[in-house]
């Protein structure tokens, strides 16, 4: 159901910005003054100075994200600069609050092009070196809106120096969310992962991660294309992303490679794909088209090529079944990182969200998240893989998912108390 909205409305909801500051220690008697600065706050300093991972307790960073960007690739508009970020960016931090109840701030990075300019690429260092200067603060970072390639060499070298979990949403929150689905697709075509033939289109950021976690999560049969087609071993002309995935085959473009397959993944442009394209595909096939605004083929010409058959339909929109929307990811996964304190959001973890994500979708849905998609069948099927965002099941199922997995795979203490997390999730925001 598509939901309306004007050009005033949206200048009325963003005026005076969307976040701001809440305190949470009262500051109203003399005493609390010495508590909150001098000369009680000096104890906290020299705890700090002393053993610096006393700053998770003493202050606000075990709770608090930084979202970064650099405004090179904001959704689907492109490089409008970081000033023009900011929306975006607040929007990212009333979600993490929203859902998740993690603090998040907005930090947009102006002078961080190459040569220092306003415009132009990004320079990865200049990033890194403005993300490094600020990460004491913060229990994570959370990479919005910055261009590939640049934003895979910012998002590994962060993640490799510091102590917290880094993470670009643009390359890794649709990936949770797309396997998610194929989970569940898989289920319903009773099909195993392994046995699924796996077509991709676009192979910037989202795509390459997708396809990282398709095969992470046991996808065995995958093709990339790009704008020049079939991502193939014997191009001359792949990064080192493309060629991690690239295939040994005669077929040569999109429309070759998608003979046959159960799964069609787009992250590309609108328009690519064809009624007659999807008639090609498997039995029972999965056309996820996720490009936005507009999809890679409307789920009217999928449901007219594909007439009395049955078919999996999933898109970026929130107005068709089966949206693959990245608020059902990131703020569950800092959630659960941050509850354990881990040092990183690893791919075991990314896995961990996707399944409890797909798990969540085969329970039987609560009547109050019903009531919130009138109009709409909830019940787990080729029209529902995916969870609704406001399904408040996904705080403590997705989050913890998160946090066993972190434990599990060392990127938190072992000794950490998953029971106890378990309950604290459990007991709600």
């Amino acid at each position: 159901m598509a939901i309306e909205i004007t050009k005033e409305e949206v200048f009325a909801f963003h005026d005076g910005g969307k976040v701001r500051v809440a305190l949470s220690k009262p500051l109203k008697t003399q005493k609390d003054l010495c508590l909150a600065y001098t000369p009680g706050v000096a104890q906290a300093v020299k705890a700090i100075a002393a053993e610096p991972t006393r700053a998770f307790d003493l202050s606000a960073k075990r709770n608090l994200v930084a979202v970064v960007s650099d405004g090179t690739a904001i959704l689907g508009l492109g490089d409008l600069g970081a000033a023009a970020s900011i929306p975006v960016m607040e929007g990212k931090a009333a979600l993490f609050k929203s859902f998740a109840g993690v603090d998040a701030w907005p930090v947009p990075l102006a002078h961080c092009r190459q040569g220092g300019a306003d415009t132009g690429k990004t320079d990865p260092k200049r990033v890194i070196e403005a993300v490094r200067a600020i990460a004491p603060m913060y229990g994570g970072i959370n990479l919005e809106d910055i261009a590939a390639p640049a934003c895979f060499e910012i998002e590994d070298t962060l993640d490799a120096e510091l102590d917290i979990p880094v993470f670009h949403d643009d390359q890794w929150g649709t990936a949770v969310i797309t396997v998610a689905g194929l989970i569940n697709y898989a289920t319903i075509a009773k099909r195993a992962l392994g046995d699924l033939r796996v077509v991709i289109n676009g192979a910037g950021a989202a795509g390459i991660r997708i396809a990282d976690m398709c095969k992470a999560a046991g996808v065995r049969d995958l093709t990339m294309c790009d704008s020049k087609g079939v991502i193939r071993a014997d191009r001359d002309d792949l990064s080192a992303h493309k060629r991690r995935h690239a295939v040994t085959t005669d077929k040569r473009t999109l429309r070759e490679a998608l003979a046959g397959a159960h799964v069609f993944i787009g992250v590309s442009a609108a328009g690519v794909l064809t009624g007659e394209d999807v008639k090609t595909m498997a039995d029972f096939p999965a056309i996820f088209a996720m490009a936005n605004p507009d999809p890679e083929i409307e789920p009217a010409e999928v449901a007219r090529a594909l007439a009395g058959k049955p078919y999996v339909m999933a898109t970026g929109r929130s107005d068709y079944p089966n949206q693959i929307n990245n608020v059902l990811g990131f703020p569950f996964l800092f959630r659960g990182a941050l509850d354990v304190r881990a040092r990183t959001i690893n791919t075991a973890m990314k896995v961990a969200a996707s399944h409890a994500l797909a798990a969540l979708a085969r329970e039987p849905v609560p009547e109050d998240v019903k009531a919130l998609y009138p109009g709409e069948t909830l019940t787990f099927g080729p029209g529902y893989i995916i969870p609704k965002a406001f399904d408040r099941r996904l705080y403590a199922a997705v989050s913890y998912a998160v946090a066993e997995a972190a434990v599990k795979s060392g990127a938190a203490p072992a000794e950490t108390d998953l029971a106890a997390v378990k309950a604290r999730l459990e007991a709600g925001l």
